[in-house]
């Protein structure tokens, strides 16, 4: 039977004992929950009754009905609102920064809340739901399209619930139906972890053109969703494997370590780090350079406006969905530094569900700290494969909606 270490105790176990076990070391962090109690306030659990006449309703009723139903019962999601507005708090901070570091940054535009994984809801599991969430809050900001259409025109974010129940919609509609099979069709109220595909396949139910990147070596190529088919960029869906989403390539891989040399990983949401040699860590590093060069361009494509003198450019890109093997977070924007040896030193600019968000307002607010917790080089990318997510401007309808619901991605070796 395969086993895993746990990252906190280190002790082994099966790896279908492994998540749960993991969830347990956070159980007791009674301190942790009274803070949230007082930074937010946590809706009613719903009656037995009321989740009854629900699940009815899922089960039994038709599409149109299932969604008529949800745009009425979906629950607004609470989080910690932080007046200013984090992006505006992080846009002067980076004003602020002394004038002589030769730097310039690429900052996404419009408002975004960070929405932080809770100890009593969703720690160890949610932090791809808390991307979504994050996420949605910039479109319905920035874009009409989104308040008309995004989560049944409700123009608020959803509790992670009800966004288990507009997945399960899209896997009804036919959005990714060959991943929708790994979950047996069904997410709502369980703690299973989420990724790319999911979050693809929930946009996409919208209209909204989710587009999705894989960053690996070339021996695991095969492990990803598309391979590269001809000189002019065309991306055909390969045959499926059965398993989807970073977790799940992880564990499968796990049986095949004669094959190929598989990454660390952790099997809960956390943003920690394998200890590596010397050697291992500027390969890595110098391969992940490609990652930041696309996240590079990727902002700087389209820019409205600089501010701090020229310093700091606002990008109309929207914030990217980052994956990688056991946890996720949003990259906001992107930072470079030039060196006086010529070296393009960079750093990706994230937002975690994992960090408090009255300690990233704090920090930002007082120019204390926010560094650690916002900036990210190219040395902690530590892992062997990475996905991005991101959403282009326009809406699908017709023929390209048909085409979305066929999740697939484009590959760029590291």
């Amino acid at each position: 039977m395969d086993s895993s270490t746990c990252p906190f105790c280190h002790l082994t176990f099966p790896l279908h004992q492994l998540q749960s076990h993991a969830n347990s070391h956070f159980h007791d962090d009674h301190q942790f929950n009274n803070q949230m109690a007082t930074d937010l306030r946590l809706p009613p659990k719903s009656n037995s009754e009321e989740e009854t006449c629900e699940s009815s309703t899922f089960r039994c009723g038709g599409i149109d009905e299932k969604v008529s139903f949800l745009i009425g019962s979906q629950v607004r999601s609470n989080f910690y609102h932080v007046n200013d507005g984090l992006m505006s708090l992080l846009r002067k901070s980076l004003e602020l920064e002394p004038h002589n570091n030769n730097s310039l940054t690429y900052l996404s535009s419009g408002h975004i809340d960070h929405f932080q994984s809770i100890v009593s809801e969703d720690v160890g599991w949610g932090c791809g739901w808390r991307n979504i969430q994050m996420l949605a809050s910039y479109l319905l900001s920035k874009r009409q399209d989104a308040r008309d259409f995004l989560f049944g025109g409700s123009t608020f974010v959803p509790d992670i619930s009800s966004l288990q129940r507009w997945l399960e919609i899209a896997w009804e509609k036919g959005f990714d139906t060959i991943g929708s099979h790994h979950f047996n069709k069904t997410v709502y109220g369980s703690r299973k972890w989420i990724g790319t595909t999911e979050f693809a396949a929930l946009f996409r139910s919208f209209g909204f053109r989710a587009r999705i990147v894989d960053f690996g070596p070339k021996n695991l190529e095969s492990l990803f969703l598309s391979v590269p088919t001809t000189s002019s960029g065309a991306h055909v869906k390969r045959k499926p494997l059965k398993f989807y989403g970073p977790m799940d390539r992880y564990l499968i891989a796990r049986k095949h370590e004669h094959d190929v040399p598989q990454p660390s990983s952790r099997s809960h949401c956390s943003d920690t780090y394998g200890g590596e040699s010397t050697s291992d860590t500027k390969n890595k590093s110098e391969g992940h350079q490609i990652l930041m060069d696309w996240v590079w361009n990727y902002f700087s494509e389209r820019t409205s406006t600089a501010s701090g003198h020229g310093r700091v450019i606002i990008s109309d890109r929207s914030p990217l969905y980052f994956q990688h093997d056991g946890h996720s977070r949003t990259i906001v924007g992107i930072q470079v530094k030039n060196q006086q040896n010529r070296i393009r030193q960079y750093n990706l600019l994230i937002l975690d569900p994992g960090h408090r968000t009255v300690a990233l307002e704090r920090s930002l607010k007082e120019n204390i700290g926010w560094k650690k917790l916002i900036k990210r080089g190219v040395h902690t990318l530590k892992k062997s494969q990475y996905q991005l997510c991101y959403i282009d401007p326009g809406m699908a309808s017709g023929e390209e909606m048909e085409q979305l619901k066929t999740i697939d991605s484009t590959f760029i070796t590291l």
